[in-house]
C-alpha cells in the first residue's frame, strides 16, 4: 500500500494526522498542520513552505539543510496545493 503524503507539504500521514475540512470531516488530501476547518493554515507560496519544511528535515541530522531543500524543492511541484 502507498503511503499517503500531505499534498502540501509532502509529511507521510497516518489517519491521526489527517486536516479536517469545514464540515469537521477529515481529509487525506492534507495534514492537520497545513489545512484545518476546510482552509489552508498559512498563506503561504511555495518557496516558503520548502523555507519552513528545512529544519524540520535537517534537524534530526540524518540529512543536511540542502538535502532537505533539494528534497523538497522535487517533492512539492507536483502536489495538489502546488501544481499549476
Amino acid at each position: 500500500m502507498d503511503q499517503i503524503i500531505c499534498q502540501s507539504c509532502a509529511m507521510p500521514m497516518e489517519p491521526d494526522m489527517y486536516g479536517t475540512n469545514k464540515d469537521g470531516s477529515k481529509t487525506a488530501d492534507y495534514c492537520k498542520y497545513c489545512y484545518e476547518n476546510g482552509a489552508f493554515t498559512s498563506d503561504m507560496t511555495m518557496e516558503q513552505m520548502i523555507d519552513a519544511c528545512v529544519p524540520f528535515m535537517s534537524e534530526s541530522g540524518k540529512m543536511t539543510a540542502e538535502q532537505a531543500r533539494e528534497i523538497m524543492e522535487n517533492a512539492l511541484p507536483p502536489l495538489k496545493r502546488w501544481k499549476s
